[in-house]
């Protein structure tokens, strides 16, 4: 689109279905590879792309040709269909429905960039459940629990 300029950094995060099939540490880089090549194909600027076992942090300069929802709809259908061809879950592999989708200033970059890439050393002290929580408060998000990510303890 000529005469079109933007600068729209968004921190998205979404869940493995069910959490029975976590993402190991055998495949999970090849996954963030897989997707950050998503982002570039569907003419986004991947900026960091991390997670844990039943879940993914993608930080990612927004297209101005596409809405978030169809960007997520892509990256999420893309990548479980990848995995699926991998059989690298038993049974049939699925993200669960929905995401959290929060915006970054450019000089915020480096911070949540640092965030997403150090994924495991912050599990290691913070369920997934309670990031989660933290983000939508964080950022004044209203939720309703009954339809939060399927949370297993």
């Amino acid at each position: 689109m000529a005469n079109t300029y933007s600068q729209i950094s968004i921190h998205a995060v979404f869940a493995v279905k069910g959490r029975q099939n976590f993402i190991t540490p055998a495949w999970r880089e090849a996954l963030h590879r897989y997707i950050t090549g998503i982002i570039k194909s569907k003419g986004g600027t991947s900026l960091a792309v991390g997670g844990w076992k039943d879940h993914v942090h993608i930080f990612f300069g927004l297209p101005v040709s596409i809405s978030i929802a169809d960007f997520m709809g892509m990256v999420k259908a893309n990548s479980s269909k990848w995995i699926n061809e991998k059989h690298f879950v038993p049974g049939r592999f699925e993200w669960q429905s929905g995401y959290a989708a929060f915006s970054y200033a450019r000089r915020q970059r480096n911070i949540v960039i640092r965030y997403i890439m150090n994924q495991e050393a912050h599990h290691s002290v913070l369920s997934f459940q309670k990031e989660y929580r933290k983000m939508l408060e964080d950022f004044e998000v209203r939720f309703n629990d009954a339809y939060l990510f399927e949370f297993y303890d």
